[in-house]
């Protein structure tokens, strides 16, 4: 197998495994598995590459982007998330760190969405929720409060509109690296 197929494997298994683990511990009540499993996830994958500064930031976006995303969720109450701390007001640590594991798959796992941002709106509204679902049925990570489309309408625009920006913002600082 080639390095840079190893490299995408690696990536898009290593995403979802935090995924798993942050969900099926939230449903337990635990932040602290999820949070673990992103700082390393995250950690080796920029020990793995060239242009840390720019993985940084595209993580600290992600991060802004799930404050203003969840956070906007748990504070109408529009999806209660367990393991939640601040009163349930703010995003809960476990789905920030699933952002910046997120973050660090826009260049690998998901490059080819880059330059195809309509994609990347289809994915983030149609498959952000569903993972919300997902996370919400499977492990009772969270719950839609009544009546339960106000939380699927916020997350699938917030989605729609996190996603591309995330990609633009991954290409726009590979332009800006290639040109240095």
């Amino acid at each position: 197998m080639r390095p840079e197929s190893k490299r995408l494997l690696f990536n898009l298994l290593g995403n979802q495994v935090v995924w798993f683990i942050a969900v099926i511990a939230a449903g337990c009540g635990h932040a602290w598995p999820g949070v673990l499993a992103a700082a390393v996830f995250v950690c080796l994958h920029l020990w793995s590459v060239a242009r840390r500064g720019d993985e940084v930031r595209l993580v600290m976006l992600a991060l802004l982007c799930g404050l203003v995303v969840d956070g906007v969720a748990s504070a109408q109450g529009w999806v209660v998330y367990r393991a939640a701390t601040f009163g349930g007001s703010l995003a809960p640590p476990w789905i920030l760190a699933l952002w910046a594991s997120l973050a660090v798959t826009l260049n690998t796992g998901m490059r080819a969405l880059q330059s195809r941002l309509w994609a990347g709106v289809l994915l983030g509204g149609i498959g952000g929720p569903l993972a919300y679902l997902a996370a919400a049925r499977g492990w009772q990570a969270a719950e839609f409060a009544m009546p339960a489309w106000r939380g699927w309408t916020w997350l699938a625009t917030a989605w729609a509109l996190a996603l591309p920006t995330l990609l633009w913002a991954a290409r726009r600082l590979a332009a800006r690296t290639a040109v240095r």
